[in-house]
């Protein structure tokens, strides 16, 4: 069966490969359980053996005295796996009756018994942390060292003791915190990894929904169009269909260019698309032009700005004429949008929000502009952009693939139906894609400057 590159069948089903190396990587070792801790009580074995032999006086004294220890160490060793059992006051009272237990069965058989000092080293590497861990060792350490010295008949040598003490719990607390970062730093990745394909996928459903949202109210304009001249100049009727052909095509090209993530626009492209659609809509366009070349990042995001803008005039406005401006100096650049519709009779709302006009103003702070959006003292309704002219800075970097953007609507203006432009009321619509640089056809009146 053919495989490609990443060992992969043509059917898109993992290979054996690709499947061994999943289940290799979701086998590979983690941090250590309290489990591991279990295998250093043989330690007592030493005690055990004398308890058994009858070589300590008082043995049942002795051997209630190691199943306790034993016990208390099980419970501690597996409280401190669980931060909030660890940190608890139950696990420091535990370990205060292990030191007791420890320096009781130490000071009174000595020997073997001496070897407990480091295993309540390990309980204390388990449970302390920082400066408590510093202070519960080194003490620890001293009086092991101490007790060896006195009692004095240990098959091992005092310091010796004391230095296995405090090596016990440093080492055991260092591998702890290791595997706690460790366990951390795992999260952390997969967080990202989510975090990334949650943006992605937001992403691609934003630029789908402003691609279709706007190439079908141009379709259902110049629908509207043909219907309307088809009776009387079938000539007509004809070129606007020959437009909703050429509109269709450019939306499969956008979509496709959408799915990789990667599309291009410029402001006079867009304007040019905007002209033809107002012009369908019955709609005279006016365009006020001055000032220096601007940068592709500055031209992509004011033709988003356009786009918006005139979806939300073709579908709501009522307007019979909208005018563009741009205008700018050697540092920034501001496009006006500006309509005589009549809008809905609702007070305006304080800010700007939406699935539209809310992703617009981000993606312009992003790079360092603004837009403001509302209705006019005398009339009909405006949206005004200002970018720099250089585009967006290196820490600002806007890409025209719509990733920054974020769905909201508001204001007066909308794009949330298909009721075209005899269609009641104006909201916000959604933000919209990059335009490709094919500009539509246009027909009737052109742009007047």
């Amino acid at each position: 069966m053919a495989r490609n590159g990443t060992d992969t069948p043509a059917g898109g089903r993992p290979g054996p490969w690709r499947r061994r190396r999943r289940r290799g990587e979701e086998r590979r070792p983690g941090p250590p359980g309290p489990f591991a801790l279990l295998p250093w009580l043989l330690m007592g074995m030493g005690s055990f053996s004398n308890l058994f032999q009858g070589e300590a006086a008082n043995p049942w004294l002795g051997g209630l005295g190691l199943l306790a220890f034993n016990s208390l160490y099980v419970s501690v060793v597996f409280r401190g796996f669980r931060k909030e059992k660890r940190e608890s006051p139950v696990s420091y009272w535990l370990l205060a009756a292990m030191a007791a237990i420890t320096l009781a069965l130490a000071i009174g058989y000595g020997g073997s018994w001496l070897l407990f000092f480091p295993l309540l080293s390990l309980a204390c590497g388990a449970i302390l942390r920082n400066r408590q861990l510093a202070v519960g060792v080194l003490t620890l350490a001293a009086v092991a060292t101490a007790v060896a010295v006195w009692r004095g008949n240990g098959s091992s040598d005092p310091w010796t003791i004391g230095y296995g003490t405090f090596i016990s719990g440093a080492v055991t607390a260092a591998i702890l915190t290791l595997a706690e970062t460790v366990m951390e730093l795992r999260a952390t990745r997969q967080e990202l990894a989510r975090t990334a394909v949650e943006k992605e996928r937001l992403r691609f459903s934003r630029d789908l929904h402003d691609l279709l949202g706007h190439t079908l109210s141009v379709i259902v304009v110049k629908s509207e169009a043909a219907r309307r001249l088809a009776p009387r100049d079938v000539d007509a009727a004809l070129a606007q269909v020959a437009d909703i052909e050429s509109v269709g095509r450019q939306a499969l090209t956008e979509i496709r260019e959408a799915v990789t993530g990667y599309r291009e626009g410029s402001l006079a492209t867009e304007l040019d698309r905007a002209r033809s659609a107002l012009t369908a809509a019955g709609i005279e366009p006016v365009l006020r032009r001055s000032g220096p070349p601007l940068a592709p990042q500055t031209e992509a995001l004011l033709g988003w700005v356009v786009r918006e803008a005139v979806t939300n005039v073709v579908r709501h406005s009522h307007a019979t004429t909208c005018s563009f401006t741009v205008a700018g100096n050697a540092d920034r650049v501001r496009l006006t949008v500006t309509d005589d519709g009549r809008g809905p009779d609702v007070p305006p709302v304080p800010g700007i929000g939406g699935t539209g006009l809310t992703g617009l103003t981000e993606r312009l702070a992003t790079a360092g502009g603004s837009l403001r959006a509302g209705p006019e003292p005398g009339g009909g309704f405006a949206v005004t952009a200002e970018l720099p002219v250089d585009g967006p800075g290196p820490d600002g970097q806007e890409e025209p693939d719509g990733s920054h953007g974020s769905d909201g609507s508001h204001g007066s203006h909308g794009s949330d139906g298909p009721d075209g432009p005899d269609g009641s009321g104006r909201c916000d619509g959604s933000d919209r894609s990059e335009p490709s640089d094919e500009p539509e056809p246009s027909e009737g009146p052109g742009v007047s400057a």
